[in-house]
């Protein structure tokens, strides 16, 4: 029995492997969806044949799945893209954030030619410059016309709290999503992983908070003590937990695993995460039979 949400993989995961290479080992290995990052080395925005870059890529997904098409997110996590010195910069909380928001433009245009589910963002970390208050007042000034422009495309933006940044946990993301007027454009991002280190209620309470603006979710292990991205089994998820608990509040999105740092293994991992979910998913489904079987009995 398969998860009634799609299980992905994200490309910044295949830093070494051209992307068309990457999306046949990910089909190979059985995923639903793809969660590509823009930017180097495998789809450069701004490259001046990057349109011609996208229909091939659009070709590709609807290739995989024995023709039936995987599903994708884009992430807009690329370190150096847009500043080669500072990674991440500028961000929107920067006091010049153009080419930031000419960045999220971009992958707002790319997912709608590839009929993306979401495109994923974050707020960014505070400039020395400014305080928290500068911050806010840059965030509520700026995501109104990015979700104009996504919304004109019928793409849907997904904010996504990173430990350290502005906007670091669901609740501040709840925050931020009302004080711009709850737009259906916007949802939450979470990566799972985050949610050990700063969730106050975990992976379940974050998960449920997020869920009626739940766009798209990132797996990943993670110690509960910093932001480091690991294998599942390196860390402290209940994977278990987290599956029963995007099944239970009716989630169908793609959840992708997220390993950035770990492209130099990246055909044993996309293989051994995979194995590693449908095991912990069986091992909900069996939970649940047994519950039902119990019920039935008494």
């Amino acid at each position: 029995m398969r998860p009634p949400f799609l299980l992905g993989y994200g490309t910044n995961g295949f830093g070494d492997h051209p992307l068309p290479a990457a999306l046949d080992v990910l089909d190979d290995v059985g995923y639903d969806a793809v969660a590509l990052t823009l930017g180097f080395p495998h789809l450069d925005p701004f490259a001046p044949l990057a349109g011609d870059d996208v229909a091939a890529l659009r070709r590709h997904l609807k290739r995989m799945r024995g023709g039936a098409g995987a599903a994708v997110v884009v992430e807009t996590g690329t370190r150096y893209l847009l500043d080669p010195l500072h990674k991440h910069r500028p961000t929107l909380v920067d006091r010049d954030a153009t080419l930031r928001m000419r960045f999220l433009e971009r992958a707002v245009e790319v997912a709608a030619d590839l009929d993306a589910r979401c495109v994923s963002f974050f707020s960014g970390i505070l400039p020395d410059d400014a305080d928290a208050a500068d911050g806010w007042a840059r965030l509520r000034d700026r995501i109104p016309p990015l979700v104009e422009h996504a919304g004109e495309r019928g793409v849907r933006l997904s904010l996504e709290p990173e430990p350290g940044m502005l906007v670091e946990t669901v609740d501040d993301a709840l925050r931020l999503h009302s004080d711009v007027g709850a737009p259906p454009e916007l949802g939450i991002t979470v990566d799972v992983g985050h949610c050990l280190v700063v969730e106050p209620e975990g992976v379940e309470g974050a998960l449920r908070a997020a869920a009626p603006h739940l766009f798209n979710v990132q797996l990943d292990d993670m110690p509960p003590t910093h932001h480091e991205h690991r294998p599942f089994g390196e860390g402290s998820i209940d994977l278990p937990l987290v599956l029963a608990t995007l099944a239970d509040i009716g989630y169908t999105g793609v959840a992708a695993v997220e390993l950035p740092r770990h492209s130099h293994d990246a055909p044993r991992l996309a293989l051994d995460s995979r194995t590693a979910l449908m095991r912990a998913w069986a091992a909900v489904t069996g939970a649940r039979a047994d519950t039902t079987s119990d019920g039935a009995r008494s």
